[in-house]
C-alpha cells in the first residue's frame, strides 16, 4: 500500500529541524539494513525520541513502525497520524496482540522501533530493559540495533516544561552495530548484551556532546554522575514508584 502519511510527516519534521537550526549528529545510519526486518531499540529520555530515532533510519530509506501506548492512538489529533504511519498500538491489557503485530511486521520486512526501558528515564541513564525487543528479534529472526539518543530531553521530557521552540540544540543519534539473534543462547542473554551496548553508546553520546550546562539552573538535563542535577537512578525509581504506571511501549 502507498505511504500517504509518513513521507509528509517526515518532510514537516525536517523543515522544523531547519527552522530551529537543530544541530543533528547522526552516526551509524549505515547499520540499518536497507531491506528486510530489523528492530531498533532506543534509550528513552524524551517524548520526542521516536522522531529522532526514526530520523536515524532515514538515510537507509526505511520507515520505522514504532510501538507506542494505546492512548496516543486514541487522541483526536495524533491518532489518525499514528495509524496513517502504521505505528503499532500497545495496550497493557492485550499485550500479546501488540507483540504479535510487531513480530508479523518484522517478518514482512518492516523496521520496528521500541523503547525497551518502557518509560522515560528521569536519571537520563539506561534503566533496566524489558525483554520484548530481544524476544521479537529472536522470534522473527531479524537483527537488533541499539540506538542512543542524547539532547532530546532538552526539548521535552518528563517533569519539565516543553521547550519545543528551543533553537540551536545539539541532538545526537548513534546507531550501533546489528546484533544477530542467533548468537545468543536465550532472550535474557541478548537483553543483557543490549543493555551493555546501549549504555556504552549513551555514555559516548554524553561524553562527546558539544554543550555543557550554562550554570546550576541549567544542569537539570545532565545526569548526576556527570555533575548534573538530574535524579540519580535510585531517586528516579522512587519518583516513578510514586506515580501511576502507564502502558509499556515494548
Amino acid at each position: 500500500m502507498p505511504e500517504l502519511v509518513y513521507p509528509p510527516v517526515i518532510t514537516a519534521a525536517k523543515t522544523l529541524f531547519r527552522v530551529l537550526d537543530l544541530r543533528l549528529t547522526v552516526e551509524g545510519s549505515e547499520n540499518v539494513p536497507r531491506t528486510g526486518g530489523a528492530v531498533l531499540a532506543s534509550n528513552h529520555v524524551s517524548y520526542l525520541d521516536f522522531i529522532f530515532c526514526g530520523y536515524g533510519a532515514h538515510e537507509s530509506r526505511r520507515l520505522v513502525r514504532f510501538m507506542a501506548k494505546h492512548e496516543v492512538f486514541a487522541h483526536k489529533v495524533s491518532g489518525p497520524l499514528m495509524r496513517g504511519m502504521k505505528h503499532i498500538p500497545v495496550n497493557r491489557s492485550a499485550g500479546a496482540g501488540s507483540y504479535n503485530t510487531a513480530v508479523d511486521a518484522l517478518r514482512r520486512g518492516e523496521v520496528v522501533g521500541v523503547f525497551p526501558e518502557a518509560t522515560i528515564s528521569r536519571s537520563f541513564t539506561v534503566k533496566e530493559l524489558k525483554s520484548g525487543a530481544a524476544r521479537m528479534a529472536q522470534e522473527a529472526a531479524v537483527p537488533l540495533l541499539p540506538v542512543a539518543l542524547w539532547g532530546t530531553q532538552r526539548l521535552w521530557t518528563k517533569g519539565r516544561p516543553k521547550t519545543l521552540t528551543r533553537r540551536h540544540t545539539p541532538i545526537t543519534i548513534l546507531l550501533g552495530e546489528p546484533m544477530d539473534p542467533t548468537a545468543y543462547p536465550d532472550t535474557n542473554a541478548m537483553t543483557a548484551e543490549l543493555k551493555s551496548r546501549l549504555s556504552a553508546l549513551v555514555e559516548r553520546a554524553q561524553q562527546e556532546y558539544p554543550d555543557k550546562p550554562a550554570g546550576p539552573d541549567d544542569a537539570w538535563w545532565q545526569p548526576a554522575h556527570l555533575g548534573g542535577t538530574a535524579p540519580t537512578p535510585q531517586e528516579a525509581v522512587e519518583l516513578d514508584r510514586r506515580r501511576p504506571r502507564r502502558p509499556a511501549a515494548s
